[in-house]
């Protein structure tokens, strides 16, 4: 009985050590996989982010906006905040923000236009940290440059965040929301959709 219950014992913590041994083997493929999902046969990763939703959110007196929730994991512990189109604000992660300053580098500094733009991008750019709340500061220039007030609307496109004052979002959703039938149509005569 004692030699039993001693093999069991033996059997029991050799099967934990295997099914532990299996379990981080089968995470670490599990990675490596996920890994060539987001890379392919390119050896580039691909844009795996999803921003997207609107949230309505309060400006406080210092300036700190909280992020919603479920942009806080896609966006990381420091972004970048620009002057975007439209007079909003948009908001990079970091790994995003290198993408788009990479391409800004390639263009021609020999065109205004691509001066002008990179200039507008670029120089209206700050990088800024999430703070243990989820909040990012928002510094004046941007502040005044979107027109923003105590209720500012969040919205996800894609890869970025783009931070509104409330009765811009307003509207210019309307204005959107009126042609869209005509956008699609665009889009679609150029294979977009």
């Amino acid at each position: 009985l004692y030699l039993y219950s001693a093999f069991t014992y033996k059997l029991k913590a050799i099967s934990y050590k295997l099914s532990s041994l299996w379990k981080n083997t089968l995470a670490k493929w599990e990675r490596v996989f996920y890994t060539y999902r987001q890379v392919g046969e390119s050896g580039r990763i691909k844009n795996t982010l999803m921003l997207i939703g609107e949230f309505t959110h309060t400006l406080d007196s210092k300036k700190r906006l909280a992020l919603p929730a479920k942009f806080r994991k896609e966006l990381g512990k420091k972004v970048v905040l620009t002057r975007g189109l439209d007079n909003c604000i948009f908001v990079y992660p970091i790994t995003q923000w290198k993408e788009i300053s990479e391409k800004l580098s390639h263009m021609s500094i020999g065109q205004a236009d691509s001066r002008g733009f990179n200039r507008f991008l670029l120089a209206g750019a700050i990088e800024t940290d999430v703070d243990s709340a989820g909040r990012i500061l928002i510094p004046d220039f941007l502040k005044s440059f979107a027109g923003l007030k105590q209720k500012v609307v969040l919205t996800g496109v894609s890869t970025r965040v783009e931070i509104w004052n409330e009765s811009t979002w307003r509207a210019y959703t309307k204005r959107i929301e009126q042609q869209a039938d005509r956008l699609a149509e665009k889009l679609g005569d150029i294979g977009m959709i």
